[in-house]
């Protein structure tokens, strides 16, 4: 996930902790004398960088083609900070902070270093201002593009005017560097950047100005990255006047995944649902190279859900249904945190998965895969109250539609008692506003009214039960060929109207059902389903020139549907009496203005897996040692904490030493690695016995020289300290799961319970691929 934190800049590579009797870098602060007390793993400067970017920078390369020049007498500064640059035209705001830090870490004194940490910053004014009040603090000896550059900036933090007038100063301080430095792109595209970002508050009142100014900056370098701009600016106005951009985005900074998924958006604003995908897999592959190649799990990447989720329900317009099956099930496989991606979060991963799995297969009428799934990891029970709703529906339809009524008729009981709990709450909710409001002596007409909002609250929630009880009677109605009453609940649960044409065409109602299919064809444009119902009406109509046109826009609107899913294998006959042949599907036609694409291959692996672990061999508190590959064949998890003397490791060793015996039983070894010398490991084990009684169960290790913690990166690159890890690793010896952070990880219940999962779904990656 992208991490924003707050706090005063002090610099990075500071005094570190003498404990662990590690060397002492410069400060990048003038000033910088930090008082003795952060805990260990803290930064001395704060919570603020107890979170954000604390591993060093490298140059990734394809980033884009920026240039912006600094004043620094390092000379590896300029590459660092034309990266960050190119990072921030990407949205790629922690990695943008990351290469900034370094040129910070290489130059303490370049003034432009922090302004690009502040501008890293923009969704986070307190952090921003306090990176820009750096560079001013730097801004001696600096060229005048520098100067106009963070005076620009400070217009828009200046706490003096209010938010537009400080909004119109920055962009007029921009156009002041656009027309001093006529023949540099990035005043131009910041400048267009920062007129699209104000339009909710200053709306822009001319699309293709901007657009002109947009055209300045590509006259001079055609592949710059604000093409991503050029997209954004039209998205929602006319997205085909982005399609050039949308051509150049991703191939301009091929290495930065949301660069890939930009387009995504023009191409489904213009319902072009095959290119949409691609891009929206380019995306993926690219994070998923990322996340690989330096280790990161997939929830510490933001934007990544949201491209899943998207490329699942492009795949499902296309009639991929398998793929989005297979990619949904993906998500909810992979690692979870009780931070992040938990399926009770909503638009976590695991919830995104479970919603668009449940979706897929009721909309292609996979019931009896609905079934075999409700009860496996899935389809369980657990899920944000949205999901559990839709699981109950659904799994009521999926009953009904094979012809089990009584468990249906269970699971209309468990939607009518949410009814039920639900107008329980809204009574208390209704109670506690109005006594709410006599303790405030307030009329009793506001009394009244506050009592009403309470009880409205959970309206939608009862609505949407409603609709699912309607829908599950509905079904059974339909099986029973009560067409009458199918079509009144069905109506009710508010169904597709291409599936409540289907019903009509089985009730008879021809016209109705023909009037149904062509709106629903015509409001979900190019998508398969919607095309298969209306053919199949249009042909059981008798109207087969008709049915013969609206296929052949079927056949182009997808190049791979699955024609074993029930809507598409009654097409089956029609086809081949239309002359389409068994398999009627047409190859993927380049309409030749997407620009030169690599190979998806090339870009990075189709679905993320797990990192291999750091090899390493480390001497024991008893006198042997261990090394990883004593663990080959078997799952273990290693605790990296910060010696005797750190009081939250010794919680954490205590916290697990009694769950030891959990791990044992579910095949999982439990190891600590601490910043320790050998001969102290003991104060470790003699602190967590003051605790409790018997021997204790983790063997510890000690790394005094860090060696490990490094190559686990659990360590902080600036300020040179070591960081509290824990890890999974599996028998493959692949890193499953992880957690590195400045406080040890306490919850081996939750590790416990997430590395049976993980461990159990045939090493995630592999079951997705199934």
């Amino acid at each position: 996930m992208r991490l924003r934190i707050d706090g005063l800049l002090a610099g990075f590579l500071l005094l570190t902790c003498a404990a662990h009797a590690l060397p002492a870098p410069e400060s990048l602060a003038d000033d910088a004398n930090p008082a003795p007390g952060p805990l260990p793993g803290h930064s001395y400067h704060g919570e603020a960088f107890d979170e954000g970017p604390r591993r060093a920078a490298y140059l990734m390369g394809n980033t884009g083609k920026v240039h912006f020049p600094i004043t620094s007498k390092a000379p590896q500064a300029q590459a660092f900070f034309d990266q960050g640059v190119g990072q921030l035209h990407g949205f790629w705001y922690l990695e943008a902070e990351r290469s900034f830090r370094q040129v910070a870490a290489l130059d303490r004194d370049c003034a432009m270093a922090y302004w690009g940490m502040a501008m890293a910053n923009v969704n986070n004014d307190k952090r921003a201002r306090s990176f820009l009040a750096e560079a001013v603090k730097r801004n001696q000896g600096l060229t005048k593009y520098e100067s106009m550059w963070i005076d620009a900036l400070s217009a828009q933090y200046d706490e003096k005017k209010n938010d537009n007038v400080r909004r119109r100063d920055h962009v007029r301080k921009l156009e002041a560097i656009v027309q001093e430095f006529p023949n540099e792109t990035e005043p131009k595209a910041f400048l267009a950047l920062t007129i699209w970002e104000n339009d909710s508050r200053l709306p822009i009142t001319s699309h293709q100005a901007v657009d002109a100014l947009l055209d300045q900056v590509f006259a001079i370098e055609p592949m710059h990255p604000a093409q991503h701009y050029r997209i954004h600016l039209w998205d929602g106005e006319k997205a085909e006047r982005a399609l050039t951009a949308a051509a150049r985005c991703g191939q301009s900074s091929p290495g930065i995944a949301h660069m890939w998924h930009m387009p995504g958006h023009t191409y489904s604003k213009l319902y072009r649902y095959e290119d949409a995908a691609w891009q929206q897999e380019a995306s993926s592959r690219v994070d998923h190279a990322d996340m690989v190649r330096d280790g990161v799990m997939p929830y510490q990447i933001h934007n990544y859900f949201h491209n899943q989720e998207w490329l699942v329900r492009d795949l499902a317009y296309l009639g991929r249904v398998r793929d989005g099956i297979n990619l949904s099930k993906n998500l909810i496989e992979l690692p979870r945190h009780p931070k992040y991606n938990l399926s009770t979060n909503r638009s976590s991963g695991a919830d995104f998965g479970r919603m668009r799995l449940m979706d897929l297969l009721a909309q292609w009428d996979l019931w009896d895969e609905y079934l075999k799934l409700a009860d496996t990891v899935y389809l369980d029970e657990d899920g944000t109250p949205e999901s559990q709703l839709r699981r109950t529906r659904y799994l009521g339809v999926a009953y009904a539609a094979t012809g089990n009524n009584d468990a249906a008729d269970a699971q209309v009981k468990k939607l009518e008692a949410m009814v039920a709990r639900i107008k329980a709450e809204q009574e208390e909710a209704a109670d506690k506003a109005e006594d709410e409001a006599k303790n405030r002596n307030e009329p009793e007409e506001k009394q009244a009214v506050a009592a009403g909002r309470a009880r409205r609250e959970p309206r939608n929630r009862r609505r949407d039960i409603e609709r699912a009880v309607a829908h599950v009677r509905g079904q059974q109605a339909l099986l029973a060929k009560d067409y009458d009453k199918a079509l009144e609940l069905l109506t009710k649960a508010d169904l597709r109207k291409d599936k409540l044409a289907l019903i009509n065409l089985a009730a008879g109602k021809k016209d109705r059902a023909e009037n149904l299919a062509k709106q629903a064809a015509e409001a979900d444009k190019s998508q398969v389903y919607p095309l298969a119902v209306y053919t199949q009406v249009l042909y059981l109509n008798g109207k087969k020139d008709e049915a013969k046109a609206t296929f052949e826009k079927l056949r182009a609107a997808s190049s791979h549907p699955d024609l074993d899913v029930p809507v598409l294998a009654a097409l089956a006959p029609v086809a081949k009496d239309l002359g389409f042949g068994d398999d009627w599907r047409l190859p993927y036609k380049d309409p030749g203005d997407v620009g030169t694409r690599p190979s998806l291959d090339s870009l990075g692996p189709f679905r993320w897996h797990p990192s291999p672990a750091a090899d390493w061999q480390l001497p024991t508190a008893d006198g042997g040692s261990i090394g990883l590959r004593d663990f080959r064949g078997k799952p273990v998890v290693i605790l990296f904490y910060l010696g005797h003397g750190c009081v939250h490791c010794t919680e954490q060793l205590s916290r697990f030493a009694p769950k030891v015996k959990d791990f044992e039983q579910a095949g999982i070894s439990v190891v600590a690695v601490s910043t320790d010398r050998l001969e102290d490991l003991s104060k470790s084990v003699n602190a967590v016995k003051s605790e409790g009684n018997g021997p204790f169960p983790i063997r510890l290790m000690s790394d005094a020289k860090l060696d490990v913690f490094k190559k686990y990166a659990a360590y902080d690159d600036f300020e040179k300290l070591p960081l509290h890890g824990t890890f999974l690793v599996d028998e493959r010896g692949q890193i499953r799961w992880q957690d590195v952070a400045a406080e040890p990880f306490n919850d081996p219940a939750f590790l416990l319970a997430e590395a049976k999962r993980l461990l159990a779904q045939g090493q995630g990656e592999r079951a997705a691929a199934q």
